[in-house]
């Protein structure tokens, strides 16, 4: 299959062609991977859970060099209390690979999207890791581990 894609805002567009292997998933397109990365991350609602404040301000805090540490805001529901792990530290333990392998089988808590996750091409699931590998700073602590159903989560 090809695809033409019209990019440029200005009143001279270019066309770019991309040829994509048939039965190959749907992937994202940016400048470079890490970009494609920080889109996924954006809009697929990552931040909503594995970083602290973001959605509670509405994306506003914090800064993106404090995205995906892991967050102790927890999620209750009839499963007990998850917290969105901090992927920073997940990716420097794994290699790329074993990252598009979890994502591909991956199954946890609520409120983890798997479903959708599993689906993403391997393609945007590497762009995922290179992203969160980009980010600059100190990778952070561990989340807190997930409470059972009836355990109250301590006062944040």
């Amino acid at each position: 299959m090809t695809v033409a894609l019209l990019t440029g805002c200005d009143a001279v567009s270019q066309n770019t062609t991309i040829t994509v292997a048939e039965g190959e998933l749907p992937r994202t397109l940016a400048a470079s991977h890490v970009d494609a990365g920080r889109y996924l991350v954006l809009v697929g609602g990552c931040n909503d859970c594995h970083t602290p404040a973001y959605a509670r301000t509405n994306g506003a805090e914090p800064a993106e060099s404090e995205w995906l540490k892991g967050s102790t805001e927890g999620h209750t529901g009839p499963w007990g209390t998850s917290y969105g792990k901090n992927l920073r530290l997940t990716v420097a333990g794994i290699t790329e690979d074993q990252w598009v392998e979890k994502l591909s089988t991956g199954t946890s808590l609520p409120p983890m999207p798997w479903p959708g996750v599993r689906a993403m091409s391997d393609a945007d699931k590497r762009a995922v890791y290179a992203y969160i590998k980009s980010l600059p700073g100190e990778a952070g602590t561990p989340a807190p581990a997930p409470l059972p159903p009836g355990a109250t989560p301590p006062a944040a």
